[in-house]
């Protein structure tokens, strides 16, 4: 790594009286830039932070993790955090009216019930969700450098896309045939069912996800980029910002998680989303395309919330670790020059 004190650094700077001269065509214009004398620095010298200076500065330990490998962690406590903070609420959902119930016969432990086998099932998928929006952030990215809302509604729907096909494989492992091995498992499916059979229902999947995904991480970011410079960073404003986020990300999109729904049931007489929008309309009216909008609203808007504002906060914490190993660097190499020139004078 080459400290920023050793790159070259152009400065322009405005010289009282001197008028630029008439453009003429063939007429070369003229410019001046110094550079100041390079200091040498032996090629044995070691710039990284001492055990003393990562005991001083901890922080900085994180910024020794590759930052895409540090992204994806994120991306994954984010989605942990946000399924073990709303685990009573799944809890709840199940048996609403037995609430009292629950704390009573189990405890407080019993809103957590099974909160582990959960977390690990959603690890992946919010680590490669949060993961591949911040890549994809980088892939639209236009010729000037800048994000549109175009891309990053498009970066919000293929992190949605590419997470859901993850997950889609990860699930036909974990849950089909559990009583055989890997192996197994993949063997047999192959044979009886094809290829196909770990993709069952993926589409109607893609047009449910992809959407919201879109929506609820654009409108985050849009909605933080706005606020004013002392509010960004406060994780109180990214909360209620999320929250925003998801409300209308969830009252947009919910329509076409119930048109996902029911194509997925058994026996449905929808074959195309076209069928089921018109179908479900002329059966249950517009209100049927909100069915069970409240119970699944409980549940997702404070799991989107949690997980975006945790994340939003890792990603703080991986940008100040390398700020502060940057600080160390620079110290380390202004050390080393220093005791350099005086070595040099006393010789």
């Amino acid at each position: 790594m080459i400290p920023k004190n050793n790159q070259p650094i152009l400065i322009w700077k405005a010289i009282p009286g001197l008028q630029p001269p008439t453009y003429q065509e063939n007429v070369a214009g003229f410019a001046c830039v110094s550079m100041p004398k390079k200091k040498r620095v032996a090629a044995n010298v070691e710039f990284t932070p001492t055990t003393e200076q990562v005991l001083k500065h901890p922080l900085a330990v994180v910024a020794l993790v590759p930052k895409e490998a540090a992204l994806f962690a994120a991306g994954a406590v984010a989605g942990a955090a946000a399924k073990t903070v709303t685990a009573p609420l799944d809890r709840i959902k199940l048996i609403m009216q037995a609430l009292v119930s629950v704390g009573t016969q189990e405890g407080v432990k019993g809103y957590w019930k099974g909160n582990l086998a959960q977390v690990l099932r959603i690890l992946p998928y919010s680590a490669v969700q949060l993961f591949a929006y911040e890549s994809y952030k980088k892939l639209y990215r236009g010729k000037d450098g800048e994000l549109s809302v175009i891309g990053r509604l498009a970066a919000g729907a293929s992190a949605g896309m590419t997470s859901t096909f993850v997950r889609f494989s990860l699930l036909f492992l974990l849950s089909d045939f559990a009583e055989c091995s890997t192996l197994d498992v993949v063997v047999k499916m192959l044979k009886e069912e094809g290829l196909g059979s770990f993709y069952r229902g993926l589409v109607p999947s893609l047009i449910g996800i992809a959407p919201y995904v879109a929506v609820n991480f654009c409108v985050f970011d849009l909605v933080k980029k706005s606020l004013p410079e002392k509010f960004r960073n406060k994780t109180e404003a990214s909360l209620i910002t999320a929250f925003a986020a998801a409300t209308i990300a969830t009252l947009t999109c919910y329509p076409l998680d119930t048109i996902r729904r029911q194509m997925q049931m058994r026996g449905t007489p929808y074959k195309t989303v076209l069928d089921a929008f018109p179908g479900i309309i002329a059966r249950d009216g517009v209100a049927g395309l909100y069915r069970g909008f409240v119970p699944n609203a409980l549940k997702t808007l404070p799991n989107s919330s949690i997980r975006l504002t945790t994340f939003d906060a890792m990603k703080h914490l991986i940008a100040a670790s390398e700020k502060e190993f940057q600080r160390i660097m620079e110290e380390n190499t202004n050390s080393n020059e220093e005791k350099q020139d005086s070595s040099s004078s006393t010789s």
